[in-house]
């Protein structure tokens, strides 16, 4: 190994500590849906409006005038990225309306094989064995959390496998296309998303209150979340990136109990310290060979 592997790990660690940051901005959408006392269409097109606006100023601020000028540099793997990303946010609010929400979180934590299998027949990326079995523990630690049990609807199963399915082509896409104005793309997928959910809301007028806690909805679980995931996404394997993401899960039980002081269940006590313990297995794991490696390019050098 040489120093150019050590600087990729390092991009590496990177991708790790924004994936990480996605999950945690991801993981508030169930506090805030429980905050904001309207219909869930509405809810959504107000999410994805302030979160391309958020995004939109972040390009902005980081890349001046040129940002604007960037939309014409997407190519049709940005408008692929948008396009699926909008069609799993489709799959997602009606796969909520038509099936259990245990169902949908269990078919979700299935991402990380999906995004393995899908980066693997698509582009020859092998996963490696501790993110397959990290992503088998998660998927059980989710299972135990939601249950297994729970009677569910057979179009809403398809429908919630239709957006795992979205975001696992998302990871592949951000990994593999990197010339992709990926903040861009993240733009345009929030103002798509909203653009589908319009059909399903009840009206936009809502209050100020309301208004100011969808801004925050919109910056915090759209924009930020969205824009760390695309951007980690770049720098991790497409299993590895579902693997962190599957954190979304246990954070989500935490801000309802900061917040509204409900206790969280034994299950999701249990099937949360599970995630945790395969997603930080794994991450030590990786870690441990990269210190090996470091360790005899080290040596390596002092011998010279």
């Amino acid at each position: 190994m040489t120093e150019a592997a050590i600087t990729l790990q390092s991009s590496r660690q990177l991708g790790l500590f924004l994936v990480t940051a996605s999950a945690i901005a991801w993981s508030t959408a169930g506090l805030f849906t429980r905050l904001i006392p309207i219909d869930t269409g509405t809810m959504l097109v107000w999410r994805g409006v302030f979160g391309a606006l958020g995004i939109l100023a972040f390009a902005i601020a980081t890349q001046g005038r040129t940002a604007i000028h960037d939309f014409r540099k997407m190519g049709w793997p940005g408008w692929l990225f948008a396009v699926v990303s909008a069609f799993g946010m489709l799959c997602f609010i009606t796969s909520l309306r038509t099936t259990t929400v245990a169902h949908v979180s269990i078919i979700y934590a299935t991402v990380p094989l999906v995004a393995a299998a899908l980066a693997w027949l698509v582009v020859g990326e092998k996963p490696s064995r501790s993110a397959i079995v990290a992503s088998v523990f998660s998927l059980v630690g989710v299972g135990v959390i939601v249950g297994f049990g729970v009677e569910g609807n057979l179009t809403g199963d398809i429908l919630a496998f239709g957006m795992t399915l979205s975001l696992a082509v998302m990871m592949v896409i951000s990994r593999f296309y990197q010339n992709i104005p990926i903040m861009h793309a993240a733009c345009l997928s929030s103002l798509l998303s909203g653009a589908v959910a319009l059909p399903l809301s009840n009206g936009l007028a809502v209050s100020g209150y309301e208004l100011g806690l969808l801004a925050l909805f919109g910056l915090v679980n759209s924009a930020v979340g969205l824009a760390l995931f695309t951007l980690g996404a770049r720098m991790l394997p497409a299993i590895e990136t579902a693997l962190i993401g599957a954190l979304d899960a246990p954070l989500a039980p935490v801000w309802v109990w900061l917040c509204f002081a409900e206790t969280p269940s034994v299950e999701t006590l249990i099937g949360g310290a599970i995630v945790f313990a395969a997603v930080i297995a794994h991450i030590a794991q990786q870690n441990g060979q990269f210190a090996k490696v470091r360790s005899s390019v080290f040596e390596a050098k002092r011998s010279e």
